[in-house]
């Protein structure tokens, strides 16, 4: 059985830099939240790459849910931020590295 896992890149809008400190908040509480559910597999900022802010990497049922996701994100409904979801195939041991 295939596994997918979905990348969640967070790209800067231009007025990231203009972001308040309660969405800070209310973004670290919804990383908090997705690690609580077990839907967080790792998450990250960039450093040296212009325009990006970072990235969520999420195990979820569906497309549809990681979309959700994508769109519930408070740096993106704050305006500070858009996302891009990039399917991501998993290759591991058990799959044989998709060989």
């Amino acid at each position: 059985m295939e596994k997918w896992m979905y990348m969640v890149m967070i790209e800067k809008s231009k007025t990231y830099n203009k972001m308040t400190k309660q969405t800070v908040v209310e973004h670290v509480e919804n990383i908090r939240k997705l690690d609580d559910k077990g839907i967080l597999e790792i998450c990250g900022v960039f450093k040296g790459y212009p325009g990006m802010a970072g990235m969520y990497i999420l195990k979820t049922d569906s497309r549809e849910e990681a979309e959700e996701i994508c769109r519930s994100e408070p740096l993106v409904m704050g305006g500070y931020a858009t996302c891009k979801l990039v399917p991501l195939q998993i290759a591991n041991r058990e799959n044989n590295y998709l060989l």
